[in-house]
């Protein structure tokens, strides 16, 4: 059995090959991914037009060094919408990596710890001042860090097209404009 998101940051390579080794039969079950649930938990999307379509999953450098190019600084200059994993307990570090890399100040910021568990704690704020709430709700493991624009609190500023009436996908065929 094994916890978190076997395939992000989880050594599944190296299990799988040990169990292969030694001819012990095991299964991959998929599961929702914590990524995947902060963004269900916190009733949004990662991604919106015109706001941000990408969006990075990544952590801070720690016991394990990043490689070349994947620090968060650089990471940040891209304003993408950015899921940060394993770093909570850095969070200083990763407010002020984000800062350098470009995210301003009022940049919003979700802190969800112990996702999708009965025990689960959300935070709100920006980076101005999330690095505080996290002190002060002695956070310190288990919990993502959602940074960027598509996490704030108000009505999105440009629709997207897939209920666009004129527009056609693979299940309608858009009208004309009148």
């Amino acid at each position: 059995l094994h916890t978190g998101d076997p395939a992000i940051y989880g050594a599944i390579n190296e299990q799988i090959a040990e169990l292969v080794k030694e001819g012990i039969p095991f299964r991959v079950i998929p599961g929702v991914s914590s990524t995947t649930a902060t963004a269900a938990s916190l009733a949004t999307q990662l991604t919106l037009p015109e706001i941000s379509q990408t969006i990075i999953v990544t952590r801070r450098a720690g016991r394990t060094p990043m490689p070349e190019k994947e620090d968060l600084v650089s990471l940040a200059r891209h304003q993408a919408t950015m899921l940060i994993l394993l770093s909570i307990n850095m969070i200083e570090d990763v407010v002020q990596d984000l800062r350098a890399g470009g995210y301003p100040a009022e940049t919003p910021v979700c802190v969800v710890e112990k996702v999708s568990w009965p025990d689960e704690r959300q935070l709100r704020g920006t980076l101005a001042d999330i690095a505080g709430q996290v002190k002060e709700a002695s956070i310190t493991k288990t919990a993502i860090i959602a940074v960027g624009k598509v996490l704030a609190q108000a009505p999105p500023p440009v629709l997207s097209k897939l209920y666009d009436k004129h527009f056609s996908h693979g299940f309608r065929e858009g009208s004309s404009p009148s």
